[in-house]
């Protein structure tokens, strides 16, 4: 076994990578850029090495970087992770020429199926069946449009080195396919030095199910079930299952046996994922092959109860696969949340700034229940525009579906993050949406259910009058703290009136509230002042916490609490985001009387949708635009966002140029 390993990587694989050789005894090295240097995983690694300026062109995809730093530590082995360099034969190939082992598959392996053209051919080969498509490299966009033409609308335009969404595009017309291509050959350049993309037949109403394999470096493989990766955004994976809904036994047995397969053609002998679009009826097609960890592979070793990264380790070192199909089996249901550095209700476009509060859910294994969250992060820490904007992955595992996506929920809920923007409201609206729920998904699901963007569920029902008892109780605490003031001018200056109003984004609740030992009573009231409700509400919070825990009537819960900008506070609970307000009763009706403040008029402006920096100006001064055509593209986090004409006008005036870094809401472009 080995002594010392490098992972040449960052963020939260890179600190997951770190516990594993920790429990098992090795010596670890992280490397760093100069935006990493307080990094979480440099911390938590045994020594670490600097590699580079924080673009990911000039340090982490370095080879030349890796090596010497390998050398300087040396080290026996490296861990790639995912991304980066994790699917370049060409970095496998130069460990191994300094007689340093790869921690993932051989070169071989890599070159056949961790291109996605050359997946195909192999797969094809294999007869394995696959997605209708053209597997030859696109040369321009003219070929693109004529490629497309012929397979038929709408394709999906893809990275050969691509992955996690980045350089993939759908077009369902000609002019869609033109821009695509661009954009996705912009993207795979910046992100995976290659530039190379393909077109193939868009699936409707997919899913995307991918099978886990193992194999070792004396011909065994083995899959490991299944996991359902069918919620995404921009082609980026959200919210991942293991195992997954669609499946039954057989379905399940026939991709994984075919996935092996495939994986015994090309000697593949580390863990690796055989990706699948499957449709409703349980038809499937090979979508390509990741030969490395994948990001969602905790759902699997919580289902399966086998360390990936350790089995990872074991075989780079030689050893046999100690685990055999018929040991492989699934228990319970794994569910994982990828909380991403965005804003949610500006269509989830990245934030970047430093993490004020970062305060997690604690990791557990309660009632049959066990909480994960894999993270490369800590309060205080920079959220940089260099690199991913993952900032965790919660995951949560119960007996079921339903008691993992409620156990999702709750810890979502008490997920304390300050600072940037992040889409834990999103998350937490979703766990609680009848359609995921019933498992009646695709990969058009957030398209689907949220056209015109995200928004807060309403506040009724249930979560309604947990709202109401929280609000009432921090209410509660606050006047009993200014009560109890001491040297006050006179005794009972401040005092607190038991009968509350709290409104919940103005809408009026009547309360009274009461203490009973360590506990506030919050007693909903009708018109006439008669009880309709109690609640007992305990709490150990204090002002200033980001997450209130405590019980209601005997039950946990979870909430995010942020003090408002001028008076109250917003709350979040299961989805529910809301300003609450509590006042005494005459104060209330005063309140329902005051005019509320305009927001600006901002339809003559072009506005930065997000801190990024400016690709490209399509227009000039003076010209006549037309509703869709493309103004401006703003890159962020590797993303290109291209920002579109919302309406027919004429540009008035330019306010930046490409190569602006700008602020969220930087005004790009006037309008007469």
């Amino acid at each position: 076994m080995f002594k010392k390993i490098l992972i040449a990587n960052r963020g939260e694989i890179a600190c997951r990578v770190i516990k594993t050789a920790r429990r098992m005894g090795i010596g670890t090295v992280a490397v760093y850029s100069d935006a990493d240097k307080d990094a979480l995983h440099v911390e938590m690694a045994d020594e670490a090495v600097h590699i580079g300026p924080p673009p990911a062109a000039q340090s982490y995809l370095v080879i030349e970087n890796i090596i010497r730093a390998a050398k300087e530590t040396k080290v026996e082995a490296v861990h790639p992770g995912y991304g980066f360099l994790s699917e370049r034969a060409a970095f496998a190939e130069a460990l191994a020429n300094n007689k340093i082992v790869f921690i993932g598959p051989n070169p071989k392996a890599i070159e056949a199926m961790g291109d996605k053209i050359e997946s195909k051919k192999a797969a094809a080969k294999a007869k394995v069946s696959t997605v209708p498509g053209n597997l030859g490299v696109i040369k321009d966009a003219k070929e693109a449009v004529k490629v497309a033409d012929e397979i038929g609308y709408p394709v999906m335009i893809k990275a050969s080195a691509g992955g996690g969404g980045k350089g993939m595009r759908i077009a369902h017309s000609a002019a869609d396919v033109a821009e695509g291509f661009r954009a996705s050959q912009s993207e795979a350049k910046s992100s995976f030095g290659d530039d190379r993309v393909f077109i193939e037949k868009f699936i409707v109403n997919p899913r995307h199910v991918e099978i886990q394999v193992l194999g070792d470096k004396h011909g065994n493989v083995i899959y490991l079930g299944e996991r359902e990766c069918s919620i995404q955004r921009r082609n980026q994976k959200v919210v991942e299952e293991a195992p997954s809904p669609l499946l039954d036994e057989a379905t399940r047995r026939a991709m994984g046996e075919q996935s092996v397969a495939l994986a015994q053609a090309v000697g593949y002998d580390s863990a690796g994922t055989v990706e699948f679009v499957a449709g409703q009826d349980k038809s499937f097609y090979f979508l390509e092959m990741n030969t490395r960890l994948q990001v969602e592979h905790p759902v699997t070793e919580l289902v399966t109860g086998v360390d990936l990264v350790e089995q990872m380790i074991r075989v780079a070192a030689g050893e046999k696969l100690k685990i055999r199909q018929e040991d492989v089996t699934l228990t319970g249901w794994a569910v994982e949340s990828r909380i991403y550095a965005e804003d949610p209700y500006r269509n989830f476009l990245p934030s970047i700034g430093r993490l004020t509060a970062y305060r997690p859910p604690a990791e557990e294994q309660r009632d049959g229940i066990t909480v994960r969250n894999d993270t490369g992060v800590v309060e205080g820490g920079e959220i940089s525009l260099h690199y991913d904007p993952m900032i965790a992955k919660l995951v949560t595992h119960g007996p079921d579906r339903l008691s993992a996506i409620e156990a999702q929920g709750r810890a979502l809920d008490a997920f304390g993050i300050d600072g940037i923007q992040h889409n834990i409201p999103f998350l937490t609206a979703l766990m609680e949406h009848p359609r995921w729920r019933m498992g009646n998904l695709s990969t058009g699901f957030i398209a689907e259910e949220f056209p015109d963007g995200f928004a807060p569920r309403k506040a009724e029902g249930e979560v309604a009058a947990a709202l109401v008892a929280i609000a009432a109780q921090i209410d509660w605490m606050v006047m009993e703290r200014r009560r109890l003031i001491s040297n006050q001018l006179r005794a009972g200056a401040a005092t607190k009136e038991r009968l509350r109003t709290v409104l919940l984004d103005g809408e009026p609740t009547r309360v009274e509230t009461s203490a009973e030992g360590d506990a506030v009573l919050v007693r909903t009231l009708d018109d006439q002042g008669g009880e309709t409700r109690l609640q007992r509400v305990v709490t150990d919070w204090r002002p200033g916490e980001p997450v209130w825990r405590g019980t209601i009537d005997g039950v946990e819960i979870a909430a995010q609490v942020r003090k408002a900008k001028n008076y109250g506070y917003d709350l979040a609970h299961r989805g529910v985001a809301v300003y609450a307000r509590v006042h005494g009763a005459r104060i209330a009706e005063l309140y329902a009387l005051m005019p509320e403040k305009q927001v600006a008029d901002t339809s003559k402006q072009l506005l930065c949708p997000m801190p990024g920096l400016v690709v490209s100006i399509a227009v000039e001064e003076g010209q006549e635009v037309k509703t869709g055509e493309t103004l401006a593209v703003v890159e962020a986090m590797k993303m290109e966002n291209v920002l579109r004409a919302e309406r027919d006008g004429v540009v008035a005036k330019i306010n930046a140029k490409a190569g602006d870094s700008l602020a969220v809401d930087a005004v790009i472009l006037e309008f007469e």
